[in-house]
């Protein structure tokens, strides 16, 4: 009887505890959209709804480059067309990134605009709104179009006072529990890629 009383209030306190410091990490953190696009908007987790409801015609398409992709891990089932390439110019925050002039035409060789929803992904939704532009101009509908919004790292704590000020921990697919991997899938990976790899065999 005693163990069970016991057992009760331990968990109570653990869910207080949980419960408190969720509220002050997410600090009252609402998504946003970070830049003016076309198409809608969509959260980590209604993206992966409306993937669970229509898999057949529903795709994550990850805009980030292909490193991150491979290093930094992905949502399952995701398809990467990079929106940018990594340069091998050092600038004065790392690498510059170039944009990828044939965007456009990977997603129009992966996807039928008829029928198909692109539910577009990068780090923390700035990146998928540029893709979301492009992808309209493809010829996506633009209700077939979404910018998930804060991306597969979410956004920065800015917390002076936090040890985790700085890092990338509020919302996005990844800090939201959603299924990622770093499994590198030939099917799901940038394309040409994989054609450049078959024909130097």
């Amino acid at each position: 009887m005693k163990t069970s009383k016991r057992f009760k209030i331990l968990s109570l306190c653990l869910m207080i505890l949980f419960t408190c410091t969720t509220l002050a990490f997410s600090g009252g953190f609402e998504y946003k959209v970070n830049k003016e696009h076309l198409g809608k908007d969509a959260t980590p987790s209604e993206a992966y709804e409306m993937m669970i409801q229509d898999p057949q015609h529903t795709f994550i398409v990850d805009v980030r480059t292909r490193p991150e992709y491979q290093l930094i891990g992905h949502p399952e089932g995701a398809y990467n067309i990079p929106v940018r390439f990594w340069s091998i110019e050092f600038g004065g925050k790392g690498y510059a990134e170039v944009d990828n002039p044939d965007f456009e035409e990977d997603l129009l060789a992966r996807f039928d605009p008829k029928t198909d929803t692109l539910l577009l992904m990068c780090r923390s939704g700035n990146r998928s709104c540029s893709a979301a532009n492009l992808a309209v101009k493809a010829g996506f509908s633009e209700d077939k179009v979404y910018n998930v919004m804060g991306g597969f790292e979410g956004d920065k704590i800015k917390n002076k006072n936090s040890a985790y000020d700085g890092q990338r921990k509020l919302g996005g697919w990844r800090n939201e529990g959603l299924p990622w991997s770093y499994s590198m899938d030939p099917k799901l990976v940038y394309q040409k890629d994989v054609t450049k790899a078959a024909s130097a065999q």
